[in-house]
């Protein structure tokens, strides 16, 4: 599993990505506004964080957009941000269509706002390099947002869609709206090909009480011997 970073922070991507385990970064209008950003600088935000993170690590940048044209005009301004920008679009009819002329221009999609796996099934299809699944969200209304990723998982990994995908790249699952280390734990072991977790979550991760408890033995013992 890769492990992505939710976030428009710069301090806390800049951090994640110290760690070294750190794969890509994804972003929506929310996460950009709560650190304060503003509308005419976005692109150099998004630009920052594709810096911060290196080429090899996918950043998606959403459009607000409505209909297919203002998706695609979007669409292609935010990717030539960076090589490694991706363009967030959120799953609906309009979203279709411009995600499939945007995979057929090259330009690498990440399908959000996804719930259910016939929304899967059809991003796939238009061309996804990624889908997003919501977790969160789902438990937010009483329902098992974890069984809904799940049968997602199982669903798109029934076939092949790399005939559909830029440069016939395998598309991939990212499970989103993470609220937990234990949301990570059942996702990996789904099979979900990218967990993108918020900062919190990402230090909760690493902890666990009997590792703490360990080093604090260790260093006990070795101010015994010094």
């Amino acid at each position: 599993m890769k492990f992505f970073l939710d976030t428009a922070d710069l301090d806390e991507i800049k951090e994640a990505a110290s760690w070294g385990a750190l794969a890509g970064v994804t972003t929506n209008p929310t996460l950009y506004a709560r650190v304060g950003g503003k509308l005419a600088g976005f692109e150099d935000h998004i630009a920052r964080i594709c810096d911060i993170v290196g080429p090899e690590c996918p950043v998606s940048a959403e459009t607000v957009a409505m209909d297919r044209d203002q998706i695609l005009e979007d669409g292609r301004r935010l990717a030539a941000i960076a090589p490694n920008a991706v363009v967030k679009v959120p799953t609906m009819v309009e979203g279709l269509a411009a995600t499939r002329a945007l995979a057929d221009e090259g330009i690498r999609v990440n399908m959000t706002l996804c719930f259910t796996v016939p929304q899967a099934m059809l991003a796939a299809r238009a061309g996804a390099r990624y889908i997003s699944p919501f977790i969160g969200r789902f438990d937010d209304i009483s329902e098992d947002g974890l069984e809904q990723v799940a049968n997602i998982v199982e669903a798109v990994n029934n076939y092949d869609f790399t005939a559909n995908t830029v440069n016939g790249e395998k598309m991939e699952v990212i499970a989103a709206s993470i609220r937990s280390a234990n949301h990570v734990t059942q996702c990996a072991l789904m099979g979900a090909d990218v967990a993108t977790v918020p900062f919190g979550v990402l230090k909760k991760m690493v902890k666990h009480p009997l590792t703490e408890a360990g080093i604090e033995s260790f260093l006990n013992d070795w101010e015994k011997v010094k």
